[in-house]
């Protein structure tokens, strides 16, 4: 196949493709006598498996180690620990958002609570020293 050919099915620019295949996530490309590449069937499904993963939060890394280098040598144990190990990682990922979060709805929270007499200058400086981030006023 034509890396257009690619482009079209995977929705991938040819840039990205060729990127793909320098840094080695995308193998088994074979040059034509006239050097145009000729990518194989399954470079679709690479494709798409590498978008994939990295929409769910997988390195260019984490991916060059994971995908093999034969579609049909695949090492079970090794597949099912990156992913295992990725779900915690994304599991600690939305415990550190949930308490971001959590704290910046309790800072809006004062912010929007501000006196009627304070201007938001002063306001910032009262928020602030709740959080031990301000000098408190005297």
């Amino acid at each position: 196949m034509k890396i257009s050919e690619i482009a079209k099915l995977t929705q991938l620019a040819p840039s990205k493709i060729r990127f793909y295949e320098h840094i080695g996530l995308l193998k088994n490309v074979q040059r034509k006598a006239n050097g145009y590449r000729s990518y194989p069937p399954e470079a679709v499904t690479v494709l798409k498996l590498i978008t994939t993963a990295q929409q769910a939060g997988f390195s260019l890394d984490e991916l060059r180690s994971l995908l093999p280098s034969d579609m049909e040598a695949w090492d079970h144990s090794f597949l099912l620990q990156s992913l295992h190990q990725k779900v915690r990682d994304i599991e600690d990922m939305e415990q550190k958002l949930a308490a971001s979060k959590a704290q910046l709805l309790d800072v809006l929270a004062d912010i929007e609570a501000k006196p009627e007499d304070m201007d938001c200058a002063d306001n910032a400086k009262r928020v602030l020293s709740q959080y031990g981030l301000g000098k408190p006023e005297h």
